[in-house]
């Protein structure tokens, strides 16, 4: 089932809803792949996005917070850490075990939970504080 994006999870950052949606563009690649028996092939090149953009991501992000004086910074970039860290988790599975299918189905599971909670709510916090700073 493909996960998509839509205005309820725009944060009112055009930086960031920009960023957010490429994320949600691959995990529907990813997610199409999966359809087509391909899964275990995309999964790879996902995590390694994930790690690369992931980094870019957070760090345009948390220099919006300091720039801004954001309250809650600390703990949005502990949220951060923790995602890049579970992410480097999966590719150490993966780098065990393959590509195997219930492993796709983590990725997918995790990813997409993680991204649409954090974004929810954590950003979403984020962008009305931003919003209220203009």
């Amino acid at each position: 089932m493909p996960v998509k994006w839509n205005d309820t999870l725009a944060v009112g950052v055009a930086q960031i809803d920009e960023q957010h949606r490429e994320l949600f563009e691959r995990m529907n690649n990813l997610l199409e792949a999966c359809n087509k028996g391909k899964g275990k092939e995309a999964v790879r090149p996902m995590i390694a996005f994930l790690e690369e953009y992931g980094l870019e991501h957070f760090s345009d992000e948390e220099k919006l917070q300091k720039a801004a004086g954001y309250p809650q910074y600390e703990q949005h970039r502990q949220q951060h850490s923790d995602f890049l860290r579970n992410v480097r988790m999966l590719n150490a599975k993966l780098e065990e075990h393959g590509p195997t299918l219930p492993f796709v189905i983590e990725v997918n599971t995790t990813v997409v939970g993680w991204l649409t909670a954090h974004i929810s709510k954590t950003d979403k916090e984020l962008g009305a504080f931003l919003k209220a700073e203009r």
